[in-house]
């Protein structure tokens, strides 16, 4: 007889990125699955939704990087792990992992780790700090990107002993759906963000720092007015700056220089983002490099949205090209401001077609049951 699943989670912070409503979602999944699920992290604006009942959520400083803090969290991870007889630890970032391995070192557990990101390493010093992703009996890729990128990258660390997979990011359908919205709440948002409902409105959400592209955005927005004529459409740039307060008036003043103004507004956060999609008409996402996943690509398509995605990273991967939406070469605001008036141009059956195939796509292959089944299914193997 097989012992039942006990599985422990640890990411620095639940806020509302990919790898946290992933790990957020799986939290979840495994006790409707029959299995104990535990989840450390230091608090974030997600934890107020965890389900206590399902989910025990323990609160440790694994965010920090301090040598110290993190034998510290290893030690305490260890005692978790022994006092509720947790068979599996899943880390999803790198100084939690550290604390981790050395937990499962210790107990003698299975160690899965989830490769978010290209993390970057100019020197052997980062490149050996980023390797404990993959000193795990179970390597996660969230793209084909990333797991080629650790196949080029970090070729000395894998072995046949380790099971390496790409297992997609996945998105929750039921809740990205533009059947679900209300005309009443469309309206009123329209109303909150001061939008002109005879106009196309432009929406870039994520949050406000360099590689996200928004300078080179505004720039192609403002290449775009000078082909339509100014103030012809609305643009809302949805997003925190985090403490980046000097970026967004970075931002600021070039709205200015370029006399967007009254065209582009500002918004910090918004609590019901498939009412953002819903309102808008084109969704953007402009990064620079290359996003691992890259989810709004994703969630716009689930609401029905034609995407303009740069073409690096995930977004290859998500957005099928003149099908779902469109790719734009990276880093270059004429090829984004001729794919944006292309939409603009398009007729309205062939929006709504472009519509309908955005949303098989991702139900077929970025769902979130699909994501949370298949890593279940890994942590099955690993245990038998």
């Amino acid at each position: 007889m097989h012992p039942k699943l006990k599985v422990l989670q640890v990411i620095p912070k639940l806020g509302y990125g990919g790898a946290e409503t992933g790990c957020y979602d799986i939290a979840h999944y495994l006790h409707e699955n029959d299995c104990k699920s535990f989840l450390i992290c230091n608090g974030g604006e997600l934890t107020k939704f965890i389900d206590k009942k399902k989910v025990k959520y323990i609160r440790l400083p694994v965010n920090s990087k301090n040598p110290i803090l993190v034998f510290f969290n290893s030690i305490i991870i260890s005692l978790i792990i022994l006092f509720y007889g947790i068979n599996i630890v899943h880390a999803r970032s790198r100084a939690p992992a550290w604390s981790c391995l050395l937990a499962t070192k210790i107990t003698r557990r299975k160690f899965v780790t989830t490769f978010h990101g290209t993390y970057n390493f100019k020197s052997k010093l980062k490149k050996l700090y980023n390797s404990v992703m993959l000193r795990s009996d179970l390597i996660i890729a969230g793209s084909n990107f990333i797991f080629s990128h650790i196949k080029e990258n970090y070729s000395e660390y894998l072995n046949d002993k380790k099971k390496f997979l790409v297992i997609f990011r996945g998105i929750n359908t039921d809740y990205f759906d533009p059947s679900t919205t209300i005309e009443t709440e469309e309206d009123e948002l329209f109303k909150s963000w001061g939008l002109k409902i005879e106009r196309k409105t432009v929406l870039l959400p994520g949050r406000l720092t360099e590689w996200k592209g928004q300078e080179m955005f505004l720039d192609a927005i403002n290449k775009v007015n000078i082909n339509l004529g100014h103030e012809v459409f609305n643009v809302i740039i949805l997003g925190s700056d985090q403490g980046r307060e000097l970026y967004k008036k970075k931002l600021i003043r070039l709205v200015e220089q370029y006399r967007l103004t009254n065209q582009v507004k500002f918004i910090d956060h918004c609590k019901n983002m498939p009412l953002a999609y819903k309102v808008s008409d084109i969704i953007v996402s402009s990064s620079i490099e290359p996003e691992a996943f890259g989810r709004i690509s994703v969630e716009a398509q689930a609401m029905k949205k034609p995407i303009v995605a740069s073409n690096i990273g995930g977004s290859k991967e998500t957005v099928n090209e003149n099908k779902t939406g469109f790719l734009f070469e990276a880093n270059n605001s004429d090829d984004l401001s001729k794919k944006l008036i292309e939409i603009m141009n398009l007729d309205e059956q062939t929006i709504n077609q472009m519509g309908i195939e955005g949303r098989k796509n991702v139900v077929s292959k970025f769902n979130v049951e699909k994501m949370c089944f298949s890593t279940y299914s890994e942590y099955k193997k690993l245990i038998n």
